[in-house]
């Protein structure tokens, strides 16, 4: 289920800054700064600064992606939308899993750090034997699980308290080693093998890079993102960055290199050993330096668990807006307003890489997986600016524009090289995955092209035809036939879903249920929102949802406030890419009631195929279904092959002419063409009116094809009354194609054509619509 509603817009730019900076600094200063003082001695403060140098070029450009397209899914989504959906998959899963990953070793070095105070040894024994951070890890990360769960400005809070409190510790622990450094100490600056070991290291350490993109993972709930955006991506790289390098420099000039190397939390030693040469009344503080370390540590970790959690299941949420994953991950909670599918499926995988993972896998996973992303983003950027496609404005733009994503992009993919090929190879194969994942699933359903396989398509005779080549076979072969079922009346929405269901079906395709509510003129939608719950619209719609699934088929719910609910119904047909849109006919349905907008309406095409039904008691088993072979009747006899398909049903075809034979001879042809050989023929030379309801006494629904003249119109002006429909005893279901007309037709119109698609001869009698009636439909 997908109730079209957009996340709040909760979260300012100290919530936004602080899920970036809480996301970085807590792995950063708290878990591998032992490895990476092992690896490159006193260098060791430079991978850091190098690795902020590096993302910096890659918050540039992320940016300016943010500022142009607010959306949630961050850099899923702009590599989606300029490279299309194979690499916006190979975005999505890389981006998910990265961050999932991540997740896992920032509660991995909570437990660290937890463990550092209790003191436990493995829990369980032989192979289901886990160490003590691994236990307590689980424990957090179903804490913040839960706290994500609640809601954004609940996450964005706690990010400001929790990182306001670790700068303030941080700061205090710098204050205490700056009145204990010793420059020499960091003498000799590139020990033996180190300067070799800079690049190694920084790809080890660049797991302490990956909040500031995930703050576009978000876009969608910040205010002002045009401003706010920017800001909180490169200030919390710059930041982030200048706190690293001054921590370390610190740190290894105020105690012996030997106490932190291969220490996984060195920074708490080192606070006991500072404080301790400082005492009150004759008691030493080391206990003091101890506690606030231990607790920074665990502030740090918790902060980038946290943060890291919020983001993975935006991403998520956003890979089923786009349908690479299954749609229903997009169900926002009633209550709390945020995907509360996608963070269970994320903290499932956090859950399950903690159990199973280690410290250093779970960290270089997070590294390669993020370095991908990162390197597509910054491709994304070039296409972007290149093709320059319609909308794109950003409010921020990229200096030094082509530099910095081209640097970006080459540095991010240059540094995965320097990561244990284990790893690698690991990485490499779930990419791998989500490159089969979109050819077998995902590439049958997305329906975005990209903006790079558009221009390349589109300059098909400029260029050569190896990129042609390519960029067709990767496009998506989604033909996502889509059934929208506006839905007004609870009574008859059994029968509505039910249809749209086996239409739908016989296709693949999507039934899209739609509520939409009126809405006062005097009344702004904004107040309409705000003032109403609408639990009958939803009631309604949940209620479609479960039909729509009893019977087989993918369906996708929306909620739409209007002031003209029927002229909605086009600019909702319109908006969710309806192939054919299936209404009620009468006083309750979108179909009825009201002339507002009319001529608005006439003055435009049908926007998808129409079928209005007159629901009494609907059973497609035995269907009647008219023609004299015009354009309307080939949408009524798919939709009459559908149901045959689908619910067994029985289909009689009826013609109406001067001579039999020969009327004959054109209902079989034309029941071969249809698809439709296995249906029973009936000729009638009468009256076209009487013979229609002669012959549907046997029938259960009655499939017509539209009149040239205006059939929608005339059924919402409730001027449409043929004596053959008010005759029959059956169901109705009236069917008009998607056409263009002039605005006189529209009107007024065609001149030529019956009113329906019944007979081949004008010597029949035609049924004639009566425009004099002002009663309105029944239904």
């Amino acid at each position: 289920m997908s109730d079209d509603e957009e996340l709040a817009k909760d979260l300012g730019l100290l919530a936004a800054l602080t899920i970036g900076i809480g996301t970085m600094i807590g792995a950063g200063i708290f878990v591998l700064p032992g490895t990476a003082v092992a690896r490159a001695g006193p260098l060791a403060a430079g991978t850091f600064v190098l690795g902020g140098v590096i993302a910096i070029f890659t918050a540039l450009s992320a940016s300016e992606l943010g500022t142009a397209m607010p959306k949630s899914g961050g850099a899923y989504f702009y590599v989606n939308r300029a490279l299309g959906p194979l690499f916006g998959t190979i975005t999505g899963w890389a981006n998910w899993l990265g961050l999932a990953f991540a997740s896992a070793f920032y509660m991995y070095g909570l437990g660290e750090y937890v463990n550092a105070l209790i003191g436990l040894g493995p829990v369980g024994a032989g192979p289901v034997s886990l160490e003590a951070a691994q236990v307590i890890g689980l424990i957090g990360a179903l804490f913040f699980i839960t706290v994500n769960y609640l809601g954004a400005k609940e996450t964005g809070g706690l990010q400001i308290i929790i990182v306001s409190i670790l700068v303030a510790i941080l700061t205090l622990f710098t204050i205490v080693g700056l009145l204990n450094a010793d420059l020499n100490a960091l003498r000799p600056l590139a020990p033996p093998g180190a300067v070799g070991q800079i690049l190694p290291v920084t790809a080890v350490v660049f797991v302490s890079y990956l909040g500031f993109v995930q703050i576009t993972s978000v876009a969608e709930e910040i205010k002002n993102p045009g401003r706010n955006l920017p800001l909180a991506v490169i200030g919390s790289v710059v930041i982030v960055t200048t706190i690293y390098a001054l921590f370390l420099v610190v740190l290894l000039a105020a105690v012996p290199n030997e106490l932190v190397s291969n220490n996984s939390t060195a920074v708490v030693d080192a606070a006991e050993l500072l404080f301790s040469q400082y005492a009150i009344l004759g008691t030493t503080l080391g206990f003091i330096g101890t506690g606030l370390l231990l607790f920074g540590g665990l502030l740090a970790t918790a902060s980038s668990a946290n943060a890291s959690i919020l983001s993975s299941s935006r991403i998520n949420f956003a890979m089923g807006r786009e349908k690479i994953i299954t749609p229903k991950l997009n169900t926002i909670h009633p209550r709390f307003g945020t995907p509360y599918r996608a963070i269970g499926l994320t903290g499932l995988l956090i859950l399950v890489f903690l159990t199973f993972g280690n410290l250093e896998l779970l960290a270089t996973a997070g590294s390669v997986l993020h370095l991908v992303v990162y390197g597509l983003l910054n491709i994304a950027l070039i296409v972007m600016r290149e093709a320059e496609p319609e909308g794109y404005n950003p409010d921020y733009t990229t200096p030094l524009y082509p530099i910095v994503p081209i640097v970006g992009a080459v540095a991010s993919f240059a540094l995965i090289y320097f990561i244990k090929p284990i790893v690698i190879v690991l990485c490499g194969a779930l990419v791998v995955f989500a490159i089969l994942w979109y050819f077998f699933y995902a590439r049958q359903r997305v329906e975005a092209t990209g903006v790079l396989g558009e221009w390349v398509i589109s300059r098909s005779e400029d260029l050569p035809d190896a990129a042609v080549s390519a960029a067709t076979s990767v496009q998506p072969e989604a033909n996502d036939f889509r059934v929208m079922v506006p839905l007004a009346n609870p009574a008859h929405e059994k029968d509505l879903v039910k249809l749209g269901a086996a239409l739908a079906k016989e296709r693949d395709g999507t039934v899209v249920a739609v509520n939409i509510v009126g809405v006062p003129d005097q009344t702004s939608l904004e107040a309409a929102r705000d003032q109403r719950e609408y639990e009958a619209a939803h009631h309604l719609l949940d209620q479609a949802e479960e039909d729509v699934e009893e019977y087989g088929a993918d369906v996708e719910t929306h909620v739409v406030l209007s002031h003209d609910p029927f002229e909605e119904i086009f600019g909702a047909a319109r908006r969710y890419g309806a192939d054919m849109t299936l209404m009620g006919w009468g006083p309750k349905s979108h179909a009825a009631g009201t002339s507002t907008g009319i001529v608005d309406e006439l003055a435009h095409s049908l926007p998808c195929d129409f079928l209005i039904l007159r629901d009494r008691d609907l059973d497609t088993s035995r269907i009647l279904l008219p023609t004299a072979g015009g354009p309307d009747s080939d949408l009524a006899a798919a939709v009459a092959r559908a149901l045959a398909d689908q619910n067994d049903a029985e289909v009689t075809l009826f013609h109406v002419a001067d001579d039999e034979q020969k009327g004959r001879e054109f209902l079989r042809s034309w029941a071969v063409d249809h698809n439709l050989s296995d249906a029973e023929l009936k000729v009638d030379t009468g009256d076209v009116q009487r013979g229609i309801a002669n012959a549907s006494e046997e029938a259960t629904l009655l499939i017509i094809g539209a009149t040239e003249k205006g059939l929608v119109s005339r059924l919402v002006r409730g001027s449409l009354v043929l004596d053959v429909l008010e005759e029959v005893e059956c169901s109705v279901l009236l069917a008009e194609k998607r056409h263009k007309r002039t605005l006189r037709e529209r009107l007024f119109g065609s001149k030529e054509g019956p009113d329906y698609d019944t007979t081949a001869s004008g010597d029949a009698s035609t049924p004639e619509l009566d425009d004099s009636t002002d009663e309105p439909a029944e239904e």
